[in-house]
């Protein structure tokens, strides 16, 4: 089984971190990180009122502090939301190119220490059941936005890969938004609800530095060990509207499979840059790509190599998109 992990530190842009490991029962395979970039009582018979319950001053703290980051990296026009243009034109070559090190890749080995190197691809077959958990401070009206943009771009990834993803029962993608002083019991719950996953193999994500502001993790057990049978992402709620949004379309994406980063990927989310704050067109040939059925779990670089250039090709025309 492997495990990858990805880190953005503040003012160091971002860090790729990638695990590898191998048993039976079901483990890490893909924590992604993505810290911070650049810091400068109802009736009786009537059902109960869901009333948000009240956040610490540690918590408190942290949602100022990303406010802020949210505003640093607007003014510096980064966050883009238009996908890419014309001053982002990419060819099928540097497709090719940015497929292989996001999908192929690891950046760093499992001490965090040292360089990584060349990974098998991974992706999911089984068809990906997503479900909401919300910590107890999250109130009424944040829930409907975020669970309405995470049913979407579910819907969307699903549209792209041409793989089932749905919000469903029996999930095996769990995505948490909590804030401080939710994450741990959002975190019992989601042991709960995915089979083979242990509360103490979630423990890590509950130890979150303050400049991370969203993770996601992806597990597989048994002999398909590059083959995804569950994920968990978790989201701080104390991010603002659109980092809040950026953590959904990224780490989500991330959990598909597109573990790794690239600093040449653009348009794209896949970069340490933050350019970009939500999928571009860019990342959705990216993702057609990971689930092209001439690519399968456990392809090196060296055999996917001539099939992704061809597949880029052909997505791209041969020429600038």
């Amino acid at each position: 089984m492997t495990a990858g992990q990805i880190i953005r530190n503040a003012g160091a842009g971002l860090i790729a971190l990638l695990l590898a490991a191998c048993t039976d029962g079901a483990a890490p395979v893909e924590p992604v990180l993505k810290p911070l970039a650049r810091p400068d009582a109802a009736a009786s018979a009537s059902p109960p009122v869901q009333v948000a319950r009240p956040t610490s001053e540690a918590s408190a703290q942290l949602r100022s502090y990303l406010n802020q980051v949210q505003g640093a990296q607007l003014s510096q026009g980064l966050l883009r939301r238009d996908g890419g243009g014309s001053d982002t034109p990419f060819t099928n070559t540097m497709l090719a190119r940015n497929f292989e090190q996001i999908a192929l890749y690891n950046e760093y080995d499992s001490s965090f220490s040292g360089r990584g190197g060349a990974s098998p691809l991974r992706r999911w077959t089984a068809p990906v059941r997503m479900e909401v958990i919300f910590g107890d401070s999250i109130p009424p009206s944040e829930r409907a936005t975020d669970s309405a943009n995470i049913r979407a771009y579910a819907e969307r990834l699903e549209r792209v890969t041409n793989h089932p993803v749905s919000i469903a029962k029996r999930p095996n993608f769990i995505v948490i938004i909590a804030d401080e002083d939710d994450r741990a019991e959002a975190l019992a719950q989601a042991a709960a609800r995915l089979p083979g996953i242990s509360a103490a193999s979630l423990a890590p994500l509950n130890n979150l530095r303050d400049d991370t502001y969203c993770v996601v993790a992806a597990y597989a057990s048994g002999q398909g060990s590059n083959v995804y049978t569950a994920a968990l992402a978790v989201i701080r709620a104390e991010n603002p509207s659109l980092l809040r949004l950026s953590c959904i379309h990224e780490e989500l994406a991330q959990g598909m499979g597109l573990a790794n980063d690239s600093p040449s990927a653009r348009p794209s989310i896949f970069n340490d840059d933050d350019e970009f704050a939500l999928l571009t067109r860019h990342d959705e040939l990216l993702l057609q790509m990971l689930y092209d059925p001439r690519l399968s779990p456990g392809m090196t670089a060296d055999e996917a190599r001539d099939t992704i250039q061809t597949i880029a090709a052909e997505l791209t025309g041969g020429g600038p998109v």
